[in-house]
């Protein structure tokens, strides 16, 4: 039993906490910690448990985390606030001897471009000090990296060309709306795409590559090819990738609508004045647009993510596609969240659950998809994430 400090009160926030106080066998003591506390104490509240603390901590502000830290305890921090701040978080650990996990890649806050470098940087220093940092243990980068790693560990002698496929096809009733943060969301879909191909990363401009991608149990969905962060450390982790791919459907409603609002400069991240005031555009419109936690109630719909792949077993061709879908449903009459906050906060309890059962272990900065994906994968069912697979079947992606 361990104590456990989740930093950020969002949607996935929420999820993490509920999914921890579940599992008391793990989790004796659990904080939530947001700069807001008043979200912390709604989400806590609602719990109504005695196990669930709260504080506020600006997570921008190392000399707070470090006192918070220090104050309570924990032996593990479950980042899930904003990617920004993953550095400053990591730096919090490293000075308090803290295991570290988080579910999105650090970003800069002044440029869109999300990649590893930045926290892989601290590899020798998590190492030295004894603690382990786990990185991108949410769903899309999480649990696709480990499906990825148990289809190399059970299927495959090498892996050739994978494709990650995520598809949204609920309906929350709302004209635009992002299933997570939006300034985070709109970034991410707004910058060039980008796939790896024969050992180098090739650029696209932002939606130019798409096609009709067959989801199970919803059908035919357009899906673009994006960049995606775990992209990077699986073409790292598992060499023999030939061609890795990401894809993402987008309603014809959403995609005009961003559109719109890229052309009259309401996605810039550069400062413009309003009224003898800084502000940046996307910052303006993440205060006005709806906030993903509170879509839960009344969503309809699933979500699929899988990854369809292709390789070799025994000296012949094979192929493997292993997904889940979740319901918005199901996941708000769970957790009071919608579907994209709960496949990805699961995931995050359940690499704590890794960690802290000693079940993932090491010294120094890791992706998922590097630790034994099977007691992984054990738990998702129970947690809510059952999971499918089709082995030698037709990839849908390739049709």
């Amino acid at each position: 039993m361990s104590k456990v400090l989740i930093i950020g009160a969002g949607g996935v926030g929420n999820v993490v906490t509920r999914k921890c106080v579940s599992n008391p066998e793990i989790f004796s003591e659990i904080m939530l910690a947001s700069r807001t506390l008043e979200k912390c104490e709604k989400i806590a509240t609602d719990i109504g448990s005695n196990r669930v603390k709260t504080a506020k901590v600006d997570a921008d502000n190392l000399g707070e985390l470090v006192f918070l830290i220090d104050k309570f305890n924990p032996k593990l921090v479950i980042n899930v606030a904003l990617p920004y701040q993953d550095l400053t978080i990591m730096e919090a650990c490293l000075k308090t001897k803290t295991h570290y996990l988080d579910t999105a890649n650090y970003e800069p806050k002044d440029e869109a471009k999300f990649e590893y470098k930045w926290q892989w940087a601290y590899h020798d220093k998590f190492k030295n000090a004894g603690i382990l940092a786990l990185l991108g243990c949410g769903f899309d980068p999480g649990v696709t990296g480990v499906f990825t790693a148990y289809a190399s560990k059970h299927y495959f002698d090498k892996m050739h060309y994978l494709d990650i496929v995520d598809c949204n096809a609920g309906d929350h009733g709302k004209f635009f709306a992002t299933n997570f943060n939006p300034e985070i969301n709109i970034r991410e879909i707004t910058q060039n795409g980008r796939y790896w191909e024969n050992g180098k990363w090739i650029e696209t401009k932002p939606m130019e590559i798409h096609k009709p991608i067959e989801y199970p149990g919803i059908g035919k969905k357009e899906s673009y090819l994006l960049y995606h962060e775990e992209l990077e450390s699986l073409v790292k982790n598992f060499p023999e990738i030939r061609r890795a791919r990401f894809w993402m459907t987008f309603g014809e409603s959403y995609l005009t609508a961003l559109n719109v609002l890229q052309e009259v400069g309401m996605t810039s991240i550069k400062p413009v004045k309003f009224k003898g005031i800084d502000i940046i555009p996307l910052e303006f419109l993440k205060s006005i647009l709806p906030e993903p936690s509170n879509l839960g109630e009344g969503y309809k719909g699933q979500t699929s993510i899988g990854c369809q792949i292709r390789g070799i077993k025994d000296g012949k061709e094979r192929t493997y596609y292993i997904w889940n879908n979740c319901e918005h449903e199901k996941a708000y009459n769970d957790s009071k969240a919608q579907a994209v906050s709960f496949t990805t906060g699961v995931p995050a309890m359940i690499g704590s659950m890794m960690i802290l059962s000693g079940k993932w272990n090491g010294k120094g900065v890791y992706n998922v998809e590097q630790f034994d994906p099977d007691p992984f994968m054990k738990e998702l069912p129970k947690y809510g994430l059952p999971w499918h697979e089709q082995i030698d079947q037709p990839l849908p992606v390739e049709k």
